[in-house]
């Protein structure tokens, strides 16, 4: 019997799984681990769906969200939103 290679986008499937993953990943992460995670996301819930509600290709947003890549703020802002989240800010407690 084999093993499967894990998958984090498998185990992303409501909203508040998706958003409790990114906020940790926002917290700990560097910028190309919030991609990579905004990426996870986008294919837990369909590229598909996440390119018509962007008006983005599908290729774009696998390029866009692939690993090393560094997409506009303005495509993570449309896919953010595709994803049903959004960024907030709080200040940093001391």
């Amino acid at each position: 019997m084999g093993t499967s290679k894990f998958d984090i986008a498998d185990y992303l499937d409501n909203q508040d799984m998706i958003a409790e993953y990114l906020n940790t990943v926002l917290e700990e992460g560097d910028s190309g681990d919030v991609i990579t995670a905004i990426g996870h996301v986008a294919k837990a819930i369909g590229m598909t769906k996440i390119s018509e509600e962007t008006g983005l290709s599908r290729p774009s947003l696998y390029k866009a969200l692939s690993e090393g890549s560094k997409p506009q703020f303005a495509t993570i802002l449309k896919v953010l939103k595709a994803i049903g989240g959004q960024l907030q800010v709080r200040p940093i407690s001391a």
